[in-house]
């Protein structure tokens, strides 16, 4: 097993320990910035040193009250040095995402044992969820972060009775509530509960829930920029912020982000692959694992944020991350029950298979009648860009993915490990660029275009906020003046009464005529 490879081999542990610098950092900045998330989060940034207020987001000119103000505080530090690059904007969540990655082989280090420790940490450093939201511009990897260091924390004070690690974990939450909000309350102050109650320790819960130097904390950490957001903008951060975007996403559909209950039944493999089947194998020992307290604990945190977010209103696919932490451990702990059984190589296939056929897929996607026009013209260009280096590594590492897998004498978790870093290293140095290059490529040509032309640039009836971070400038959401420039999609384009300055996939710079009115065809 890898474990006792480890042992025999430093050379392995070491490796194994640089695998988070490697997943998260490897070409941090070589992706265009995804519309809408990562374009919004970058955008309010830069425009807190446009308007010189760090107190307040703005998202080209209008108030945002969708995220609290750490995130945007951490982007601000490096773009003070460095300015306006995608790796800038990025940074704060590599590096959220690799402690949470060592907090987590610590954590399992302590409880379950060096070898499973580094199961734990390859899980963390390589599953397709933590490592997407891990190299993204946006508050996730900075909330999972510091969920898992309060509830790492809330464990050891549990288990030991110790108050500086209670203590800590008032300082995680704290954050946390000014990285997104609520939650971060809700999911310790759950987790916690549903521990005690489970061993009937009420009245330990609530010493612990209502610690006064805890409170005293989180008042400190919380409550000036809350207090100070309350006072600038008054009822419209309460509306925005408290009502719209805390209340109205778990009680309500919102941005159109809704799906059934077992929504997060499909969505926690996917996002845990190529670890899916060890998953399912760990999903077996449940009871077992209730008799031990700290799985238990593990199971409890996992359970509840798949329950809390199926019965939200508003759905997507990283609000579950909140309880990946403990399944990295719990896979890691039951690695050795894992049945020599072929299926447990078939996700890593499937994902190698994928990556190698994605530029086919979207020509054949491209010619069809699918989706709209924009998304078929963006599509189209994957020809154009897809050169042979990306076959090359696609196609030779499911090659070598295949030969370790049917000819390797090794463990099932160890081929895992193997399958799991190939994919890593394709995903983040190939495939991750490729999918950038083919749908937000476009988008980052028409900004600078725009911007080396110089004038008012308006965004019409587009919403892709990260062609202000590249033009250095807000950019309005409305339709053109005449004589202003307009990026817009190819579906949206007027009938007439436009210069056309810019064409690439589905996006277009146009620039409106003297005479013309805006009409969409």
């Amino acid at each position: 097993m890898m474990g006792s490879q480890t042992q025999r081999h430093p050379a392995l542990t070491l490796l194994l320990l640089l695998l988070p610098l490697a997943s998260f950092f490897l070409m941090l900045g070589a992706t265009p910035l995804f519309d809408v998330d990562e374009g919004a989060f970058s955008e309010a940034t830069r425009e807190m040193f446009e308007r010189g207020d760090f107190l307040s987001t703005y998202l080209n000119g209008e108030h945002r009250f969708d995220k609290p103000i750490l995130i945007y505080w951490l982007q601000a530090l490096p773009f003070m040095a460095f300015g306006a690059t995608e790796w800038v904007f990025r940074l704060p969540s590599a590096l959220a995402a690799t402690i949470w990655s060592y907090a987590t082989w610590y954590f399992a280090r302590e409880r379950f044992g060096p070898d499973a420790a580094l199961a734990a940490l390859t899980v963390a450093a390589t599953a397709i969820g933590p490592l997407a939201i891990g190299r993204a511009a946006t508050a996730d990897a900075l909330l999972n972060m510091l969920l898992a260091l309060a509830l790492f924390d809330a464990w050891r004070h549990l288990e030991t009775d110790r108050r500086t690690p209670l203590l800590r974990s008032y300082v995680w939450i704290g954050l946390g509530v000014l990285t997104k909000g609520p939650i971060a309350l809700i999911v310790p102050g759950t987790v916690t509960f549903l521990y005690c109650a489970s061993r009937m320790e009420w009245r330990r819960w609530l010493r612990s829930v209502f610690d006064p130097l805890g409170w005293l904390i989180l008042a400190v950490l919380v409550v000036p920029w809350y207090a100070a957001a309350l006072s600038i903008h008054g009822q419209a951060f309460i509306d925005g912020f408290i009502l719209k975007h805390n209340v109205k996403r778990f009680t309500g559909s919102l941005e159109g982000h809704s799906g059934s209950l077992f929504y997060y039944v499909v969505a926690v493999p996917l996002l845990l692959l190529p670890w899916t089947t060890p998953l399912f194998s760990a999903l077996r020992h449940v009871r077992t694992d209730a008799s031990t307290a700290v799985r238990r604990f593990l199971w409890l945190w996992a359970g509840f944020v798949v329950v809390f977010f199926s019965l939200s209103g508003t759905k997507l696919p990283h609000y579950v991350l909140y309880g990946s932490t403990p399944l990295f451990l719990l896979v890691a702990a039951h690695r050795d029950s894992l049945r020599q059984r072929w299926l447990h190589l078939v996700p890593p296939t499937l994902l190698l298979a994928t990556f190698a056929a994605l530029p086919l897929v979207a020509q054949h996607l491209s010619q069809g009648t699918a989706g709209n026009a924009y998304y078929r013209a963006q599509l189209a260009e994957a020809g154009s860009i897809t050169t042979p280096i990306y076959y090359v590594v696609t196609v030779g590492a499911l090659l070598l993915w295949l030969a370790v897998a049917t000819r390797s004498k090794a463990s099932i978790w160890s081929r895992l490990s193997i399958g799991a870093v190939i994919c890593v290293g394709v995903l983040t140095s190939t495939v991750s660029p490729w999918a950038g290059t083919l749908l937000q490529g476009p988008v980052k040509e028409a900004a600078l275009a725009a911007r080396a032309l110089g004038g008012t640039v308006v965004a019409w009836r587009f919403d892709a906020p990260s062609i202000s971070v590249y033009r250095g400038a807000v950019t309005p959401q409305r339709p053109p003046e005449p004589g202003e420039l307009a990026i817009t999609r190819i579906d949206r384009l007027p009938e007439a009464g436009y210069e056309t300055l810019f064409r690439k996939g589905g996006v277009v710079l146009v620039r409106r005529l003297a005479e013309s009115t805006p009409q969409a065809s």
